[in-house]
């Protein structure tokens, strides 16, 4: 298929933006890329695509997805931590049952598709949203995934303030053998769009004994592991006063720290932590939306970047998003470090586009097949319309797309060669379908979790 006549941002390494463009694709991969005059006159019998004039980017990378919480959408807006988490967040996912996970990761990938991500880091799935299930929304859905399967040993989550709701517990056993089960079952699948991962808990729900476990089978068998870490300040004093370490410190005496690794939010580093993260070449998921709205901070990002950390970006999920629009995401991210550091210069939209999408890439260990448009590299791209009142006019379209754009201009998606949103329809999953099911799931989770979820203003 020969897909012209689209303004290509390649981002390539000379970050060529290639006017009046077009990309042969064979099979999954771009066989060829350059001008649409040049590319028809090569293939004359090559069947074709009008992209009518649209922008064209490498498919959006998330690298922190909570697929299980696209169910529980504004179930615990402006609500403090511990009340939002113990109260809401835990309670509602630990009384998930048999196909809640795979309704609600068909709710979230069907709007991280209809958004423009093509690939994206599972968090952590629990047993309890059936692993399986989970796997065969991706598969059926036609989305790039890496799912993060929870690994554990209970810990403190316990016996502290941040109590967790038992349905979530898991034991070494279930939790770290079951990944291994998972990872034999799932990882390769569906023509390689399927990537299994550790998916650990913090400090508090993982022993010492279990964390060097892990990572010492992650070098040994090439699993990648993603953790959240740093996020409160809370998460700094536990590592003080538990274990008299800062957070990378901790996580260098664990084995955490490896170029196999993403660690995200990292809100709370002092420079120290920064130095250790780019020595060990750990990735690093920024979550701008969630930590504004939870209140957690902002992270030192401009000097993680200057430092030379892989800095990639994440929605994390409906309860601290409360979306997975990733334009919307690339838009705060360039917008609120201007703020924080006083200075308009810093993280230009370029800077986050390649957060988006190359360092995105580079943090799933899959920067030889994504993250550019590149002859060889797997054919994942997204169609975006500039060409509306609120994008025009435009004269940069990287600043357009950032800073006017929103997930609702993807007209269409191609992942791994496949045409998956076409004049902005799914195409692989019945929307009307997921939407239904969706709210009765909901609405039946919130029963038996013995929740009132509504409007804080009378409805009259």
């Amino acid at each position: 298929m020969l897909y012209y006549n689209a303004d290509i941002v390649t981002m390539n390494a000379d970050r060529h933006i290639i006017a009046d463009g077009a990309i042969l694709v064979k099979d999954n991969r771009i066989a060829d890329i350059g001008k649409t005059k040049a590319l028809k006159e090569k293939y004359p019998e090559e069947e074709s695509y009008d992209f009518g004039g649209k922008l064209v980017i490498p498919g959006l990378i998330d690298t922190h997805v909570h697929l299980a919480q696209s169910l529980l959408r504004g179930c615990a807006d402006d609500k403090e931590l511990i009340q939002w988490l113990c109260e809401r967040v835990w309670v509602l996912q630990g009384c998930f049952e048999e196909d809640d996970g795979y309704v609600a990761a068909k709710l979230c990938i069907a709007e991280m598709l209809k958004s423009g991500t093509t690939t994206f880091l599972e968090a952590m799935c629990a047993d309890r949203y059936n692993f399986s299930r989970v796997a065969n929304a991706v598969e059926e859905s036609g989305i790039r995934a890496c799912l993060g399967k929870i690994v554990m040993d209970i810990g403190t989550y316990t016996e502290s303030a941040f109590s967790m709701h038992p349905g979530l517990i898991e034991t070494r056993e279930q939790s770290l053998l079951g990944t291994l089960a998972m990872h034999e079952k799932w990882h390769g699948k569906a023509n390689d769009r399927i990537h299994v991962w550790f998916g650990s808990r913090t400090p508090g729900g993982v022993s010492v004994k279990l964390f060097k476990e892990m990572t010492q089978i992650s070098q040994e068998k090439d699993i990648r592991i993603t953790m959240h870490c740093a996020e409160v300040e809370a998460d700094k004093k536990y590592f003080r006063e538990e274990f008299d370490m800062s957070p990378m410190e901790f996580c260098d005496h664990v084995g955490l720290l490896s170029d196999k690794t993403v660690l995200v939010h990292m809100v709370w580093l002092e420079e120290k932590d920064i130095k250790m993260l780019a020595s060990s070449g750990t990735h690093v998921s920024h979550n701008p939306t969630s930590n504004c709205k939870l209140a957690s901070g902002i992270a030192k990002i401009p000097m993680m970047l200057e430092n030379n950390v892989n800095v990639s970006m994440g929605c994390d999920g409906s309860p601290c998003n409360n979306d997975y629009d990733m334009i919307r995401e690339m838009k705060l991210a360039a917008i609120l470090h201007k703020a924080v550091t006083l200075d308009p210069t810093v993280m230009p939209a370029e800077k986050v586009l390649e957060m988006a999408t190359l360092n995105g890439a580079k943090a799933l260990g899959l920067e030889k097949e994504i993250g550019s448009l590149e002859v060889g590299k797997k054919a994942d791209f997204v169609a975006v319309d500039l060409n509306k009142l609120h994008t025009t006019p435009s004269y940069n379209p990287v600043s357009t797309l950032v800073y006017a754009a929103t997930g609702g201009d993807v007209d269409t998606v191609v992942v791994d060669g496949k045409v998956v949103v076409q004049k902005g329809e799914l195409l692989t999953m019945n929307e009307e379908e997921i939407r239904v099911q969706a709210k009765e799931h909901a609405d039946a989770l919130y029963k038996r979790a013995g929740i009132v979820n509504k409007p804080i203003w009378p409805v009259v």
